[in-house]
């Protein structure tokens, strides 16, 4: 059975191993192994990531037994939006609704905090962006962010309206 809990940060060497599994497959092929080892090293280190919990962004783990298969992490931007930052399952765990388990518990916890927005943002060549749009989220623009070292983020930032319950 697969549960759901909320990480600390003894968990964030997990999050860091499945960052790190599964950015090759999603990235490589969008922007090279130089950006994804940029982009790794700049936002899954330690340090990084207990800035982000510090920050205020709430981390995920989807398990199974003793077997860590994915994360996603969210924060309150301003008022009632939010922001999806991180969703990821480990390749041998795909197909099995881990995505949409992760989504719908976060969906289900900006509700409860009265959040009507939800956004993110996706690489434009990115197959997840089909998932998002399968999960209620629109196309709201496309950004192109420099994100250092010559290296750019290509996104549409998408965004999902939460009904109250």
């Amino acid at each position: 059975m697969i549960l759901l809990k909320k990480a600390t940060e003894a968990d964030l060497p997990v999050i860091q191993e499945i960052a790190k599994v599964t950015w090759g497959p999603t990235y490589v092929h969008i922007i090279g192994q130089e950006q994804v080892d940029y982009m790794l090293d700049k936002t899954y280190t330690l340090t990084a990531l207990q800035e982000q919990l510090a920050q205020g962004h709430q981390f995920l783990i989807a398990t199974e037994g003793s077997k860590q298969l994915g994360f996603a992490s969210y924060s309150r931007n301003e008022g009632d939006a939010f922001h999806l930052h991180k969703l990821y399952v480990l390749p041998e765990a795909h197909g099995r609704g881990l995505g949409k388990l992760l989504m719908n518990e976060i969906v289900s916890r900006v509700r409860a905090e009265n959040g009507r927005q939800l956004r993110l943002n996706v690489n434009r060549f990115n197959n997840a962006k089909d998932f998002y749009e399968r999960a209620g989220f629109k196309i709201k623009e496309s950004v192109d962010n420099d994100i250092g070292n010559g290296f750019f983020m290509n996104d549409y930032i998408m965004e999902k309206t939460i009904e109250p319950a």
